[in-house]
């Protein structure tokens, strides 16, 4: 049973979380700009104090002496100092984006497949491309942006220690100043977090638009509706510049308050030093220091590009963090038991899309070694029972059980062992024909699942046959769907599940493989998503379904009866007296009904 629900942390704590992450999986690079940068802080730290002791060396009469000498080499020496760590933070923070954004990416892709083809029916596949890219890229930014406004206010705390040890009242000044900067900053960083997420969400939303778009590449141009397409795949645009304006206006109004602020800080501190040394209270070089502290104390408002950087870094961590929240399947330990032939049983399965059921209360067995189609309109759930059978979907409600074992029982190897998918546009994966039918089984596996899939014969007719690399073997639809059945025959020991795997082949090769499935494959059982009726008329049982639920269970002829379920296959003619025409028996050669709509392209339901 599925474990009992926990309350979920909310965006903005799980957003922030990941940042803590990214900063922990950057290696040492956040260790090494973290000491550059404050060993930075301090050098500028010291170095007001040394030009305001050079400055009363030099200005002593008889000569600045050695006194003075050293003064200039001490600050010569910090001058350089505080280049060297310059250098060595840039290095760091590039080297520490590289790191987090390789391990955030890693983990985003690794979670993407490791939760399954559920995840994309709550994020569009573009959205989920931009959220990996350019989104991980920004959250990658957040150690570094995080560090240094930390850095940042090392020189602003030593400024005012040491204005307090020079003097109260240019500290008192310059403390003043440092709250209106801290004002300044907060909502600076809680306004670019809130408009950065929006303009984030409408470049999801532009890239979500166009891979579906470059999916229906051919349908477009065949339709000629380019413009209108266009028009579609932009339309987030005014919406992306609202946001991109949104995100100009925060930083100029800052920028501006910053400028107003900060100016006004040093001219405060000046004021209060100069007063003091009218007084006799400080010494030239003492007010030379202070006004060098003033400067670097207000260094803090120099935050701003950081804090920009980290209020995107903190908007998309939160929209990746989302993606990272959907489940993963976890897997059992059980290995299928020896000697089963793929009994498969539903009992009370129930399986939700968008949080309604698509698939409801399923209760059925199905015995060892049959053919078993799945038929019904388009969105009746007949892809999802497909997907519930091999564990590509777990359901909300009740069980799914191979030869006895429940699949959440079984272990990932055990699973994908004893179940092979083959559907509609295969992806072929491997540096080999050979490789992409085997995966991880013997290579001697490939020949005799290829044979039984009507694609050895091609494959022969390659330049290097079964060891042809895959990106110099050109094939075309029914070829690929072909390598695609050849690696389910592979792979499933004990279940077969075809979801429209034959759509894209001639009828003389889908009479084959029919062949094959029915003949040669008896060893296990085979469910296929049936669009055809001589498809359905070959199976040894046909579950009907209609909006979810099972309407009908039992053989082709005996449910061939039923007028509701010829319409199906949208057969206009009357229901036959006796067992179903020519064509549409069970021992047909070439199917004579015709595909149903929606059966050549990706089955919705």
């Amino acid at each position: 049973m599925p474990a009992s629900p926990t309350t979920p942390p909310g965006p903005d704590a799980a957003g922030d979380r990941l940042l803590l992450g990214t900063l922990r999986r950057s290696g040492r690079w956040p260790a090494v700009y973290a000491g550059a940068a404050l060993a930075g802080a301090v050098m500028e730290l010291l170095l007001p104090g040394a030009l305001g002791h050079a400055v009363d060396a030099l200005v002593v009469p008889g000569g600045p002496g050695d006194a003075g000498q050293a003064a200039l080499v001490t600050c010569a020496a910090l001058v350089a100092a505080v280049v060297a760590c310059d250098a060595l933070t840039v290095l760091a923070g590039g080297g520490g984006r590289a790191q987090a954004g390789r391990w955030l990416r890693t983990r985003m892709v690794g979670h993407l497949l490791g939760a399954g083809p559920g995840v994309t029916r709550r994020f569009p596949p573009g959205d989920l491309v931009a959220r990996a890219g350019a989104g991980a890229e920004e959250a990658a930014a957040a150690p570094e942006s995080l560090i240094m406004p930390v850095a940042l206010l090392v020189p602003a705390a030593g400024s005012l220690v040491a204005l307090a040890l020079i003097d109260p009242w240019p500290a008192a000044a310059f403390a003043a100043g440092l709250v209106a900067i801290g004002v300044v900053l907060r909502a600076f960083l809680r306004e670019t977090t809130a408009v950065a997420a929006g303009y984030q969400e409408a470049q999801g939303d532009i890239a979500a638009r166009l891979v579906d778009a470059l999916a229906g590449a051919r349908t477009i141009a065949a339709a000629g509706t380019e413009e209108q397409e266009v028009g579609r795949v932009l339309a987030p645009l005014p919406r992306l510049r609202a946001h991109g304006m949104a995100l100009w206006r925060v930083n100029a109004r800052a920028g501006v308050q910053a400028a107003i602020v900060v100016p006004l800080l040093e001219t405060a501190v000046i004021a209060a030093g100069g007063l003091r040394l009218a007084q006799g209270a400080m010494s030239v070089g003492e007010l030379f220091a202070a006004a060098r502290y003033a400067v670097l104390g207000a260094g803090v408002g120099a935050a701003l590009g950081h804090l920009n950087r980290l209020g995107r870094a903190r908007s998309a961590a939160r929209r990746v963090a989302a993606v990272l929240a959907a489940p993963v399947r976890a897997h059992g330990t059980a290995e299928a038991p020896p000697g089963g032939r793929g009994r498969l049983e539903f009992r009370g399965v129930t399986v939700c899309v968008d949080g309604r059921p698509a698939l409801r209360d399923l209760d059925l067995a199905v015995p060892g070694g049959t053919v078993l189609a799945v038929v019904g309109r388009s969105g009746s759930g007949k892809s999802l029972l497909a997907a519930a059978a091999g564990r590509l979907a777990d359901p909300d409600r009740g069980e799914v059980l191979l030869d006895g074992v429940p699949l959440r029982r079984l272990g990932r190897s055990a699973l994908r062992g004893a179940v092979g998918y083959a559907f509609e546009r295969p992806v072929l994966f491997g540096a080999t024909v050979g490789e992409a039918i085997t995966v991880d089984r013997p290579a001697g596996t490939a020949g005799p699942a290829a044979r039984a899939a009507a694609a050895d014969a091609f494959i022969r007719r390659l330049p290097r046959g079964y060891d042809t690399p895959l990106d110099a073997a050109p094939m075309s639809g029914g070829e690929r769907q072909r390598i695609g059945l050849a690696r389910a025959f592979a792979h499933g020991d004990r279940l077969l599940v075809l979801d429209d795997a034959t759509s894209s082949l001639d009828t003389v090769t889908e009479y084959q493989v029919a062949r094959a499935l029915t003949e040669e494959l008896r060893d296990r059982t085979r469910l296929i998503v049936a669009h055809r009726a001589g498809t359905a008329a070959r199976a040894d049982l046909v579950v009907w379904l209609e909006d979810g639920r099972m309407r009908g269970l039992g053989r082709h002829e005996e449910l061939w009866r039923d007028p509701d379920y010829r319409a199906v296959f949208r057969l206009d003619e009357p229901a036959p007296a006796g067992p179903p025409p020519a064509g549409a028996g069970r021992d047909a050669a070439v199917p004579a009904v015709p595909r149903h709509a929606g059966g050549a392209g990706p089955e919705a339901g």
